[in-house]
């Protein structure tokens, strides 16, 4: 087998036998690379640190990436102004920090003969969010409610502003 020592410096070709010898007196493990090779590549290292190694790579790349979630919104046909604004404002508020939310107008007794009051509710919250989300897919309806999703409408980027999961200590002490 072909082994290569811990710098990565190719040592040769030698019997298997020879090539354990050789880690145990460099106090390393032998750890088979490349087993389809011709002839096989072996590598001298020490095991434990290189998965050691392995798992902080897989948790760093891990903190760098964005969690989406989807929010849920709840209405209703016979909503009021100020409830309705309200709740316009959250899913403004949360596709902005670019998550998708998911409208749903839940349809009570004789309102769910006439679901076309859903879907009244559905267009007026698209036009109120304007081009800060689009819609994605179809709209479900179901016997009880009409629901929709929307998406952020900006995919993120370089420019994208990532939101802390810590914040500054200035900002914890303006908020108390």
């Amino acid at each position: 087998m072909r082994v290569v020592d811990e710098n990565k410096n190719q040592m040769g070709v030698f019997p298997v036998g020879k090539a354990r010898d050789m880690a145990k007196e460099r106090g390393l493990d032998l750890v088979e690379v490349a087993p389809k090779a011709n002839p096989p590549v072996c590598r001298l290292m020490d095991y434990g640190k290189y998965l050691y190694d392995l798992h902080k790579r897989e948790h760093e790349a891990k903190k760098h990436q964005k969690q989406i979630q989807v929010k849920e919104i709840k209405f209703r046909p016979k909503i009021s102004d100020h409830d309705y604004n309200f709740k316009v404002r959250h899913v403004q508020k949360f596709l902005k920090d670019g998550n998708k939310v998911k409208i749903t107008v839940m349809l009570r007794g004789r309102e769910k003969a006439k679901p076309e009051l859903g879907y009244e509710i559905l267009d007026r919250v698209k036009a109120d969010v304007g081009n800060l989300g689009k819609q994605d897919g179809k709209v479900n309806k179901q016997p009880w409610a009409v629901s929709t999703l929307l998406s952020p409408a900006k995919s993120g980027g370089k420019d994208a502003q990532t939101k802390d999961s810590q914040r500054s200590q200035k900002e914890v002490q303006d908020n108390s």
